[in-house]
Parts: C-alpha cells; sequence; structure tokens
C-alpha cells in the first residue's frame, strides 16, 4: 500500500543483463510508474536512486538511512490507530475503484460510503468529532492486512 525506502536504497530490474526480460517485475513496476520512466527501468537495467524512485512514485517516502524501522513502524501506528472496519472496507474499495472507468469508480465508491455510513466505527468517529473526543473503535467486522509489510 505504500513504500518506504533508507536514502541509500536503490531499485534496479537487472534480468537484462543475464538474458531475461523482467517480465514480472514489470507487472509491479508498470502499475507504479509511468510508461517511459517504467520501460527505462525496464529495458536498461539501471539502477535508481531512492530519491528516483520517490520522484517516480515507485515508493511513497524516503527516510534517513538507519531510521527505515522506526518510520515503518510509526506509520503502522498511524494506521493501526483508525478503525480496522473503515480500513478494510476504504481499502477495498480504493483497489475495486481504481481499476474502473470514473463512472464505475464513482458506482463503487458511492456503495462504499453507503456501507461505511453503516458502520458502528462510522457513527462513533463522528460522535467522537462532534463531541471533541477521541473515537473508542471497536474494531468489530474488520482486519489489517499485515501480510504486505516489508523491511528492505
Amino acid at each position: 500500500d505504500f513504500t518506504l525506502a533508507a536514502e541509500a536504497a536503490h531499485f534496479q530490474a537487472a534480468g537484462w543483463r543475464v538474458g531475461l526480460c523482467c517480465s514480472t517485475p514489470g507487472v509491479a513496476i508498470a502499475r507504479v510508474m509511468l510508461p517511459k520512466q517504467a520501460l527505462s527501468m525496464l529495458l536498461t537495467a539501471d539502477a535508481i536512486s531512492a530519491a528516483e524512485a520517490l520522484q517516480y512514485g515507485l515508493v511513497t517516502k524516503v527516510v534517513p538511512d538507519g531510521e527505515l524501522q522506526l518510520q515503518i513502524l510509526a506509520v503502522a501506528r498511524k494506521v493501526a490507530a483508525n478503525s480496522r472496519q473503515v480500513l478494510t472496507l476504504g481499502k477495498r474499495a480504493f483497489y475495486d475503484q481504481i481499476q474502473r472507468d470514473c463512472q464505475g469508480a464513482y458506482t463503487v465508491a458511492n456503495a462504499a460510503m453507503v456501507r461505511n455510513l453503516q458502520l458502528a466505527d462510522a457513527r462513533e468517529g463522528i460522535g467522537a468529532f462532534l463531541g471533541k473526543r477521541v473515537p473508542q473503535w471497536t474494531h468489530a467486522g474488520g482486519c489489517i492486512d499485515r501480510s504486505n509489510i516489508v523491511f528492505v
């Protein structure tokens, strides 16, 4: 969902140098980078810096060397402080709508908003906002997918 990189990190699809076309890394790269940038990275097998990876959309944030794990945990804590119900619903809706045309995306988003407003945690969040207090999430019916947390 997001990718943090240390300043010294480099990214490369070097298969071409050993006779491989990097077709499988190309799937992921093509979905986050502009086609010309992706093809440049794939066809030249040149490494790109963390700063370039940020500029091209391959990573979300570049952090100082030695702080990567701390920064990842800080982001994880920030996300985990939210309602699991709403995170689960929102993440599913995001990935569903992103693959559709604009009209289809709004259809998915509208359905998600209607479902969201029916959740106990939405009622709690709105009540907490109006009452100027910290929400007490129930976390019922949702879970955080921890399978995508990778330390590099």
